[in-house]
């Protein structure tokens, strides 16, 4: 049989069992478009005009900012276990630190969201970009499947290289969020990217590196960490050159005991106070450079 015959007998053979079934008097049930199986997301639109956050603290322009990044929101619940969501604790711990920051003064911060919204992932870290921010630091739980004993937290910089397999297993779970939710991070040439990461660790690299090993410093006795603390990995959010930018990995929301950690005041406190604390320390530093 030649290719345009077997063309011809997929284009038609629906056609005819159709029109057989409706000679026939039968019933062919049609589904309704849009019902039971197709899910419709409302994407946020990626363009230069998303508006910028509000700036709390001192209106001293002079003093340094920090934007910090809740992880995931709105149709995107990131990572989901022992009833609760990645997006509602990562949105509670950054408000946490933006209002420990404005108490101790001597820093200004923005929220990138300070409601259950979605944003695309490039759009967070152009956000401090466009702000011209001093620090950016992403807020994010993480899940382990049926791998419920694994916990702690961890510290995550810019590479273009992962430090590990599971570092680089994190990297795509995260970079496939806007792919997850209809949106391709795709529109970089690995040229472009490469270029990208390389002027981020020519310029922010060490800056970037001091400041986790930092919050690896106050945390100590005070959060509980993972036993690779200390990570890098090629991700998304943290694309920022000239900008010194950390994701904090807070802990793993399939694990009861961290899930418990991660929804309590005392916790959350306990968090902001010493991510406030290496924050001050790290400005403190570079003034003196």
């Amino acid at each position: 049989m030649t290719l345009r015959a077997h063309l011809l007998l997929i284009v038609l053979l629906p056609v005819a069992l159709l029109a057989g079934l409706s000679l026939a008097g039968g019933n062919l049930p049609i589904p309704q478009w849009g019902r039971d199986y197709v899910l419709r997301l409302l994407m946020p639109e990626l363009s230069e005009a998303v508006e910028l956050p509000a700036i709390y603290g001192p209106e001293d322009p002079t003093l340094p900012l920090v934007v910090i990044d809740a992880g995931h929101g709105g149709r995107d619940p990131g990572a989901v276990g022992a009833g609760i969501r990645e997006k509602d604790i990562t949105l509670s711990l950054a408000l946490r630190l933006r209002d420990e920051l404005v108490r101790q003064g001597g820093v200004r911060v923005a929220l990138t969201r300070e409601d259950d919204r979605l944003l695309a992932l490039s759009e967070r870290p152009d956000i401090a970009r466009r702000m011209e921010a001093d620090l950016f630091l992403s807020i994010h739980a993480d899940s382990a499947g049926e791998k419920t004993v694994v916990s702690g937290a961890s510290i995550y910089t810019l590479s273009n290289r992962a430090s590990s397999a599971a570092a680089a297993r994190f990297a795509r779970k995260e970079n496939d969020a806007d792919r997850l939710n209809g949106l391709s991070i795709e529109g970089q040439s690995d040229e472009v990217s490469a270029i990208l990461v390389e002027l981020s660790q020519r310029r922010s690299q060490g800056d970037s590196i001091a400041f986790a090993s930092l919050v690896e410093r106050e945390g100590d006795g005070n959060l509980e960490f993972h036993e690779d603390t200390l990570r890098s990995a090629d991700l998304v959010v943290l694309r920022t050159p000239d900008l010194p930018s950390v994701l904090f990995e807070a802990g793993f929301v399939t694990n009861e005991e961290d899930a418990a950690r991660l929804s309590s005041p005392e916790w959350q406190a306990g968090f902001a106070d010493v991510m406030a604390r290496a924050i001050r320390i790290y400005f403190i530093r570079r003034q003196g450079t």
